[in-house]
């Protein structure tokens, strides 16, 4: 009698030796370095963006936090450093542009949720991060996004201003995180700004 096929792989490899389930992500299976090596190498704007390098999550999740701590200082250590996280589950699930997420729907974002649990819950974080917390990092995202969009990706502020809406003057500390690195470097500003937010 043949043998039943194995179910569909639905797990990825780390480079860590961690082994990732998709539909089932356990903290145990999170590891900081894993995260930063990935988001490092994932091209924001499918790549479509000036420079000699592509301007990787990694730093996009730098400009967000950066942002979201300027309009916020009161946050906390433990709010900034998921407002760095907020695209983590990125490093498994790459960054797929936002029409295409509206092709995708409900799928992608059950699969997005259930990981950014997972690494939320590894680095002693809630799960599903507070509603106002949440609504501030997207605000922060938003602001980051028009950045990028008018300074890397091409579009006119015209056009930015009706996607993303009206942006705020921020400091030059802030606005200088736009000039795109090489992968390695990425990665080593991620991992450190992860260690000055992570308790211990």
């Amino acid at each position: 009698m043949a043998r039943a096929p194995d179910p569909p792989r639905a797990w990825q490899r780390m480079l860590s030796g961690r082994r990732l389930d998709l539909l089932d992500p356990s903290p145990l299976d999170v590891e900081i370095e894993d995260i930063a090596h990935g988001l490092a190498r994932v091209a924001r704007w499918n790549g479509q963006t000036k420079g000699p390098h592509s301007f990787s999550v990694a730093q996009h999740s730098l400009l967000v936090e950066a942002i979201a701590g300027h309009l916020n200082p009161d946050w906390s250590d433990g709010w900034r450093l998921m407002a760095l996280l907020h695209d983590a589950p990125e490093y498994v699930i790459g960054d797929m542009i936002s029409p295409f997420k509206v092709v995708m729907g409900d799928a992608y974002k059950a699969v997005e949720t259930r990981l950014l649990g997972a690494i939320h819950l590894r680095f002693g974080l809630p799960a599903a991060p507070p509603a106002m917390q949440k609504r501030k990092t997207k605000e922060a995202d938003t602001i980051a996004a028009f950045m990028e969009a008018t300074e890397l990706a091409g579009f006119s502020r015209e056009e930015a201003l009706r996607y993303f809406g009206r942006p705020q003057a921020l400091p030059r500390a802030i606005t200088a995180l736009l000039a795109p690195l090489d992968t390695q470097a990425a990665q080593d500003l991620f991992l450190a700004r992860f260690a000055a937010l992570s308790p211990g």
